[in-house]
């Protein structure tokens, strides 16, 4: 363990009209400081992760952390893409920079704000997460990727509709208990289950239930060496930080059986020591339903083929042998694409040291994260525990 998390912020998921990515950077930059109690003076190293690729005009957002207070200037402050997994890749820079000894401090910073465009500009954009020269026609945008993966898993495994349905009920009734969500709202099976006119097929047998939302939003945290954290009010350490990134054309690999979420996984608990069932949740990359599913695989929670059982038999409820998403998920909190890793990191931060409200799973003390970029190609996993019990 070489880093640990002292304090975060999140803002409000969800459309922010009237405002821009510089203030949403301000508001939880200046928010992660005061939670950790440090000041802007103390931070040896800055990282905002955003993928952006068009979403807003304003680009180099990095030193834009800075206004959030002057005494910023002249620090080390660095921009990290890498697709939907943008804010664990810039966590994980943090690390590597404390475990360098290069920082005590480090803020990270993940953002997005993709309500500034239109639904099929949202959908090219996304696209470029993906290899295109193979998969530039297909239609729907990401969308239609998962589609297409939903599709071929429906003709090797079976129609899982109601797997589906499920994952998409749970989550949604997990996001009615957390604050910070874009969709507090349960929807219940029946509605996720059944097309409509509200619940129009989006792609392949995915609904607009089965799609995370365009989202608006800011997480940040700041890290410090283990030293420093031990002298701070509260610290979550890392037990594993593990990234893993695959071909980028699907073409390339089976693209069911999500091998690099698996590997992550598989490296993250034996790096540890630890077994699935030492977890005391899971905040997964939901950004389809179909690959909530297929996580659950790769994490060796069932059998490949098998991920319905988890869902149908309550496993991932959060009454459940193993909670997954209680804080909603992608699905229901939403999804701003630099924002979701550090997002993620922040609520299993608030797990881990009972600050969960009514998303808290009790005796929580390991928290598992998987942040995928692109259909399983950048995969980061993550596990959490508290440094002082």
């Amino acid at each position: 363990m070489t880093g640990c998390i002292v304090g975060w912020a999140h803002s409000k998921f969800g459309k922010h009209d009237g405002r821009d990515v510089e203030s949403l950077i301000v508001e939880v930059a200046e928010g992660a400081l005061a939670d950790a109690g440090v000041a802007a003076a103390d931070i040896d190293q800055v990282f905002l992760g955003t993928m952006n690729g068009g979403f807003v005009k304003q680009e180099f957002p990095a030193s834009l952390v800075f206004q959030a207070d002057p005494a910023f200037r002249f620090k080390p402050a660095t921009r990290v893409e890498n697709a939907c997994a943008t804010g664990s890749a810039a966590i994980h820079m943090g690390l590597n920079s404390i475990a360098a000894g290069k920082a005590r401090l480090v803020l990270v910073v993940g953002v997005e704000k993709m309500t500034e465009v239109s639904g099929a500009e949202v959908n090219d954009l996304l696209l470029r997460a993906s290899y295109r020269k193979e998969e530039d026609e297909i239609e729907g945008g990401f969308a239609g990727i998962f589609g297409q993966i939903a599709q071929k898993y429906f003709q090797r495994y079976g129609d899982q509709s109601d797997a589906l349905a499920r994952i998409a009920a749970k989550n949604h009734k997990n996001g009615v208990s957390n604050p910070l969500a874009q969709m507090r709202r349960d929807l219940g099976y029946e509605f996720c289950r059944n097309v409509s006119d509200k619940n129009p097929l989006v792609a392949g047998p995915l609904k607009r239930t089965d799609c995370s939302l365009v989202s608006d939003g800011a997480a940040a945290v700041v890290l410090a060496d283990m030293q420093t954290a031990l002298s701070l009010g509260k610290a979550v350490a890392f037990r594993a930080a593990e990234q893993v990134n695959d071909f980028l054309p699907m073409s390339r690999r089976d693209i069911l059986a999500f091998e690099g979420p698996a590997l992550a996984w598989k490296k993250a608990l034996a790096g540890t020591r630890l077994g699935l069932d030492d977890l005391d949740l899971v905040e997964t990359h939901d950004c389809f339903t179909i690959a909530e599913l297929i996580e659950y695989e790769a994490m060796g929670l069932t059998a490949p083929g098998e991920g319905a059982r988890a869902i149908l038999e309550g496993w991932t409820e959060k009454d459940g042998r193993l909670p997954v998403n209680p804080s909603g998920g992608l699905k229901s909190k939403g999804h701003p694409v630099g924002a979701t890793g550090v997002s993620m990191h922040v609520l299993a931060s608030m797990q881990v040291t009972g600050q969960a409200g009514d998303m808290q799973i009790r005796d929580a003390k390991l928290a598992g994260i998987l942040n995928m970029g692109g259909a399983a190609v950048a995969n980061f996993v993550s596990i959490l525990e508290p440094l002082r019990t």
